[in-house]
């Protein structure tokens, strides 16, 4: 069983949301963290709520040189590299096409930007940030867990065909990697999993239309939102737990397409 004291954590998405949460989860157990966002702003607020070893790093994920200075801030930083949250992601809804009620003819389709930019922050920004978090830590004989964040949108969500995608491609990246270290011998070692948050009550949401949150709430089985401290705790449960590698972990309260069934 691993420890979080003295574990060192990297944490894109870092000054906001769940990447929040998670930092604050892992200096209250005793470990250093290396908080990665893309806000500045973001990460002086963050800085000033955290108590403990904390180094923070503007980063742009879908850029390669900023990846790379934010893995080896952690490893001058603290010296090693233990678990790697890309935790950074965007939304960009729409429909692929949206056809007019009236005339059935297309009037609107999701922006090729809009997609694109989804896909770089989301997917090649979460490839790019565990590429350069992992040759650190086989380099310097660290041990721990890639743990990466998929969504219940993996599932399938109209309006999201560019953010189910990367979701969809989260649920299968723990795999992949798994088996890549297997063939090196490292599996033993470096451990990648995925979890996958249902609706989880971050400020963005809690904020959003009160009718539309009810709506998503009545479609929760136990009946509220998920908390972005429950979603830190699962990633700390199965950082300690070394048995668990290459799944996902859904943590959703009950919620799958159509729960009522």
């Amino acid at each position: 069983m691993l420890e979080i004291r003295n574990s060192v954590a990297v944490i894109t998405g870092g000054g906001s949301g769940i990447g929040l949460s998670l930092a604050k989860y892992w200096l209250a157990k005793g470990g250093k963290a290396v908080l990665a966002d893309v806000i500045e702003e973001n990460l002086d607020k963050a800085k000033e709520e955290l108590d403990g070893d904390v180094a923070t790093v503007l980063c742009d994920v879908s850029r390669e040189e900023d990846c790379a200075r934010l893995a080896d801030t952690a490893i001058n930083s603290f010296g090693q590299i233990n678990l790697v949250a890309p935790f950074a992601g965007i939304i960009k809804d729409g429909l692929l096409v949206a056809p007019d009620r009236e005339t059935g003819k297309v009037t609107k389709k999701m922006l090729l930007d809009d997609f694109k930019a989804v896909i770089d922050i989301n997917l090649t920004g979460v490839f790019l940030t565990v590429r350069e978090c992992a040759e650190r830590m086989i380099n310097h004989d660290c041990k721990g867990l890639i743990c990466l964040i998929s969504s219940t949108g993996s599932l399938g969500t109209a309006g999201q065909i560019n953010y189910s995608s990367t979701k969809a491609a989260m649920s299968v990246m723990p795999k992949v990697i798994t088996a890549e270290f297997f063939r090196r011998g490292l599996a033993d070692k470096i451990r990648c999993v995925a979890v996958a948050p249902g609706y989880v009550g971050t400020p963005m949401v809690r904020n959003m239309n009160q009718k539309a949150l009810d709506y998503i709430i009545g479609q929760v089985p136990i009946g509220r939102l998920i908390e972005p401290e429950e979603v830190a705790m699962l990633v700390g449960d199965i950082y300690r737990n070394e048995a668990l590698a290459g799944e996902v972990f859904f943590i959703h309260g009950g919620l799958r397409l159509g729960s009522k069934g």
